[in-house]
């Protein structure tokens, strides 16, 4: 018979102006498939005049993936991309050997005031393509597939999952599913990647009847099927793919198979040897503890 289900608690973090709570990395559990890093904004109400001042920072060996339910993200990095994101679109950027963004309200909801909420992840890049060239890609919401399932709708984010295929750019086997329940309503999760792991968004949700509070991370037995059930409405993210081809580090902004790639991308953003970021002057200074 399988065992309790395994809960990850989130910690709660403050990202200067506003908190997230983290999930990934956790002492229990580094990742799950290729997912590294796992944040959930908000919601949290910005007043006019007020919101997001993510500066410019740097990334090696990961891509980030944001996804937003609601408000919008103004996007700019140092290959020159501008872009707006608002609910339902994803922005993959990978970072390869080296990129540097920044995170910004865009200044017509930092005018009016805007409500955020969203998911930010890392997916740690395989061995072959850690030194990549840095690339950035936005997925507008009306390319991503979508299906219904019994009082759940789905909406594939990035890979592969209930027969469809997200256009995100991935590097092997994920699973990155936004689900949305009914009250009532049950979502089979089929054992089709080799980790998987269910987010309670919010609402009142189980997993083989066993209660997953909201903002917690279950993990679960990759071998077989697991029913999510939702008491209430409710929203979970699925999450996973392929087992990571080794044990990464992860150093502030940094992910690398090796402590010297970390070592050298610390030194290069002391030094400012990443591109800027056009438009954007600022930056986050490396930590130096």
């Amino acid at each position: 018979m399988p065992g309790p289900l395994r809960l990850l608690a989130p910690h709660v973090r403050d990202l200067g102006g506003f908190r997230v709570r983290r999930l990934l990395p956790a002492f229990e559990r580094k990742m799950v498939g290729p997912f590294i890093f796992l944040d959930h904004l908000g919601p949290v109400d910005f007043p006019p005049g007020e919101g997001m001042d993510v500066r410019p920072h740097p990334h090696i060996g990961l891509a980030t993936v944001t996804y937003l339910f609601e408000g919008a993200i103004l996007h700019r990095d140092s290959l020159g991309s501008v872009q707006r994101i608002t609910a339902g679109d994803v922005n993959w950027m990978t970072a390869g050997r080296g990129i540097a963004h920044s995170e910004r309200t865009p200044p017509e909801e930092r005018s009016r005031g805007q409500r955020m909420h969203g998911l930010q992840t890392w997916v740690a890049l395989p061995h072959e393509h850690e030194f990549d060239e840095p690339s950035f890609t936005h997925v507008a919401r009306e390319r991503l597939p979508k299906t219904e399932h019994g009082g759940a709708r789905l909406t594939v984010v990035a890979g592969r999952a209930y027969g469809m295929e997200a256009p995100t750019p991935t590097f092997g086997e994920t699973l990155y599913v936004a689900a949305e329940l009914d009250a009532g309503a049950t979502l089979a999760l089929p054992p089709e990647h080799d980790e998987r792991a269910v987010y309670a968004i919010d609402g009142d949700v189980t997993i083989d009847g066993e209660p997953v509070p909201a903002a917690h991370l279950a993990l679960l037995d990759h071998a077989r099927e697991v029913a999510i059930a939702a008491r209430g409405p409710a929203r979970v993210m699925l999450i996973g793919g392929a087992k990571a081809d080794g044990d990464r580090y992860i150093w502030w902004n940094f992910v690398a198979s090796t402590r010297g790639a970390i070592e050298q991308a610390k030194e290069a953003w002391r030094e400012k040897r990443f591109a800027p970021v056009p438009g954007d002057a600022e930056f986050i200074p490396l930590p130096e503890r």
